[in-house]
């Protein structure tokens, strides 16, 4: 979840509260990026005026905090680290401060598309670079344990490399955060205790690859299954290629629903639970 700022920003919290959302996770990619999201939030919420909705909102919204694979953070990996220790020490050792219930998000990202949004470039992926960024993949999931939280993990065209970096820290406990795999790599992932996460992106599915979309949607098993909207990118169909909001998961919802035999609501409860017991709400 990515709050807008201001008006739009109050005008989405609370429409977010008058569908009685139950979770919202506004997600971290920079060792010290927390306080200004908190803060866009924290301006967006001040607009408005019914102490109820205001309460409903709070009651939802929860953060994480991590170091997303850019390459300057992998070359300056050591002290970024740090920082965000200290930022999440701060906000989970006072029960007053912000609710930090995951890291994330973080891990491997090895497509290529240099005017991409990411701007990710094989030439920068020298071996050095390679290897570093699975050293900071595997230094926040060692943090992650040490806290025991879940964490948010980012995965693309990097497959083996991710199974291989969490197989070697040992510590299975999260989200295969906008999963973009296939079945047999899921069964992977779920083999040793993860969560997969769908989110706008399945909706793209062309109809060459349907079964092969369908098949991976049923192998996920009822409590370890989760969606997500990815706000602001990967707006579901019928909205693609705008700029994408948490309201906009319903169209998810209702994808895999129809793919598994289940309507968007029934699904939208086994995910409440998931997100219950994985997050220790």
């Amino acid at each position: 979840m990515v709050a807008e700022r201001g008006e739009d920003g109050a005008a989405l919290l609370s429409k977010m509260a008058a569908y009685n959302c139950k979770f919202g996770l506004d997600i971290g990619t920079r060792c010290d990026d927390l306080s200004s999201r908190v803060q866009v939030i924290e301006d967006s919420i001040s607009r408005i005026e019914d102490a109820a909705t205001v309460s409903k909102i709070r009651s939802f919204l929860y953060y994480s905090a991590g170091i997303w694979p850019d390459v300057n953070a992998i070359k300056d990996r050591k002290i970024q680290m740090e920082i965000l220790k200290k930022v999440v020490s701060e906000n989970t050792t006072n029960p007053q401060n912000t609710r930090i219930v995951a890291l994330g998000e973080f891990g491997l990202d090895h497509h290529w598309d240099p005017a991409g949004v990411d701007q990710r470039s094989e030439n920068e992926f020298d071996q050095s670079v390679y290897d570093g960024e699975r050293e900071l993949f595997e230094m926040q999931l060692d943090f992650a344990r040490q806290l025991n939280l879940p964490c948010i993990i980012h995965s693309r065209d990097a497959f083996e490399d991710t199974l291989a970096c969490i197989k070697n820290v040992g510590y299975h406990n999260g989200i295969i955060h906008c999963y973009s795999y296939g079945a047999e790599e899921a069964e992977k992932f779920l083999e040793l205790g993860w969560y997969i996460s769908f989110a706008g992106g399945v909706t793209y599915t062309k109809k060459a690859k349907m079964d092969e979309m369908h098949r991976l949607l049923n192998l996920v098993p009822n409590d370890r299954i989760l969606c997500e909207t990815d706000a602001p990118y990967l707006a579901p169909v019928p909205l693609r290629g705008t700029s994408n909001t948490p309201l906009n998961v319903e169209h998810t919802y209702r994808f895999v629903a129809e793919h598994r035999g289940t309507t968007a609501e029934e699904l939208s409860c086994l995910v409440d639970e998931n997100i219950t017991r994985l997050f220790r709400l």
